[in-house]
């Protein structure tokens, strides 16, 4: 029997596997495309999510099985296997379905070959549940590489967690653990557009236009945000744009800039709340493609002008701005609960190309907002080289430049990403 919910499944896993496709982007397109929807939707997603997030323990566990070790596994037969394994470990899916519909799709989908080395190994992985499999596959290891294992993290960004945790080092495992949590879809209310209490959902933690939707809840069926009037966006965001906003600036406060505003939640707060005070602002972004996203999140807003250019080399004045936004390109290791996929497509090598780039955008920031105006610098990352060593360095010897301020949200503590923002003031 067709069993198109798992079919759907294999194929995102391996649009991720082999392309490099950003799961959130494609599994809804496949689900739309095979007519998938409410509870079959739901269970796609899980499935297709969650594998992706315990991936690293089921390899550990693959890697114990299979005779020759994980790495002999062909790719897809290997992203049936983890399917397959997480059906097994994680959900409740009876043993004999995960490894039966598990072994039906990989004889419809990849062919008849690996069809009994697929059923082998699945049924080896049921003779245990979770927690015997981690008490094997992490015997004789101790710390970080049996807590990469246990929290299916690589060992490089659980290293560079817990040395962001600094002096909350203890929470590590509580970080990993919100990380393997999905997170709940949490709305902004844009300011003079709309209120909280027109949407739907409860008030949020930590900003004052969160709203939070109960799970299962549909974003795109809330008039205020296919209009505009709202918008989704965690509070983690939310809380930067507010940071910006609320620092005291000495004089006029007309002119605002958003230097690296794609895809638009920043920007379309930032501008609402330009707009209740009578100010402007330049939401500017790079790529043409994220810059037309910029403009349909700010299309309610008649004060913000979108533009197009690389942040470090666009046609402004020095010092011709109040408050200016730094969203920093980053590896985005703060929101892994969002992105899966992102925690095995990092490397450690990637921090060499961003932050110098992170530290030319300060740079240019500060040269464009007037003395008396102040700078936020925001990532969706705790890792130090992205957030406190940027600031630094770039502050580092200037007598211009106050750091009033900086802010780091975690998943585990504030229920937010873990982005990071300083607040800058240039005299």
């Amino acid at each position: 029997m067709s069993d198109p919910v798992r079919s759907v499944a294999l194929h995102a896993l391996r649009a991720v596997s082999e392309q490099d496709a950003y799961v959130n982007l494609v599994l809804p397109a496949m689900l739309d495309e095979h007519h998938i929807e409410g509870r079959d939707a739901a269970f796609a997603t899980e499935l297709v999510h969650g594998t992706l997030r315990r991936q690293g323990t089921y390899d550990a566990i693959i890697d114990h099985v299979a005779s020759k070790g994980v790495r002999s596994i062909d790719p897809p037969v290997l992203d049936a296997l983890r399917l397959g394994a997480h059906q097994l470990l994680n959900m409740r899916v009876p043993a004999h379905a995960a490894v039966s519909e598990t072994v039906d799709v990989v004889r419809r989908e990849i062919g008849h070959k690996p069809v009994a080395f697929t059923n082998a190994l699945l049924r080896k992985i049921g003779q245990k549940d979770l927690d015997g499999w981690l008490a094997i596959v992490t015997e004789g290891l101790e710390g970080d590489e049996a807590r990469a294992i246990r929290a299916s993290h690589p060992l490089w960004i659980v290293q560079a967690l817990r040395e962001a945790l600094g002096g909350h080092a203890a929470q590590i495992d509580k970080l990993l653990a919100a990380d393997n949590l999905p997170p709940r879809v949490t709305l902004v209310a844009r300011p003079g557009l709309s209120t909280p209490e027109q949407l739907p959902g409860t008030p949020g933690k930590l900003s004052p236009y969160a709203r939070i939707l109960d799970e299962g809840g549909d974003p795109g069926a809330i008039a205020e945000v296919r209009d505009g009037r709202a918008g989704v966006q965690d509070e983690g965001s939310q809380l930067v744009a507010i940071a910006l906003a609320e620092a005291a600036v000495d004089g006029q406060d007309a002119r605002w800039l958003d230097l690296c505003a794609g895809p638009g939640g920043k920007a379309a707060l930032l501008g609402a709340l330009a707009a209740g005070r009578g100010a402007t602002l330049v939401a500017n972004e790079m790529q043409e493609h994220r810059a037309e996203l910029v403009r349909h999140g700010v299309r309610r807003l008649g004060n913000v002008e979108v533009t197009v250019f690389d942040g470090r080399e666009g046609p402004w004045e020095p010092g011709s701005f109040d408050r200016v936004l730094v969203d920093a390109p980053c590896t985005g290791l703060g929101a892994l609960r969002r992105r899966p996929e992102s925690r095995w497509r990092r490397k450690p090598s990637d921090l060499d190309g961003l932050v110098p780039l992170q530290e030319a955008l300060l740079t240019r920031a500060l040269e464009l907002v007037r003395p008396g105006g102040v700078v936020a610098y925001a990532t969706c990352s705790p890792h130090v080289r992205e957030t406190t060593r940027v600031v630094e360095a770039v502050t580092g010897g200037r007598d211009d430049v106050v750091v009033e301020s900086t802010h780091q949200w975690w998943p585990h503590i504030d229920g937010t990403d873990a982005m990071f923002c300083a607040v800058l003031r240039r005299h």
